[in-house]
């Protein structure tokens, strides 16, 4: 389990990344963009930053694009939040929407086979 120190600081990167996403990056791929969450190391190099897209068919477009903005991402976020060293960013798709729907889809099909 993370400590709360590092707890507080996913917070503070989700917010701050949605903050320069919606605010500071131009790139039209990337307007859409919702972080879903964060998962900062034990020992701050490395930051997986969840994501979702509204349009699902430009996913991939939209990953190169924040690949391409993650330099940029991290000097902002050094900027803002107070740490010695601010990690890396790794952005990765969050597929758990689809899962949710997928699961809830399964369930209704058995709800039918009942009646």
């Amino acid at each position: 389990m993370a400590s709360i120190k590092i707890e507080r600081l996913n917070h503070a990167f989700q917010e701050e990344i949605s903050v320069i996403l919606m605010r500071e990056i131009k790139d039209e791929d990337i307007k859409f963009v919702t972080i879903t969450g964060v998962e900062t190391s034990s020992d701050l190099s490395y930051a997986k930053v969840y994501y979702t897209v509204l349009n699902r068919e430009r996913q991939k477009e939209t990953a190169e694009a924040l690949q391409k903005a993650s330099p940029f991402i991290r000097s902002k976020l050094a900027e803002r939040v107070e740490v010695r060293h601010t990690p890396e960013l790794k952005f990765l798709y969050d597929n758990s929407i689809e899962y949710g729907e997928h699961i809830e889809k399964m369930i209704e099909e058995i709800k039918e086979k009942e009646k």
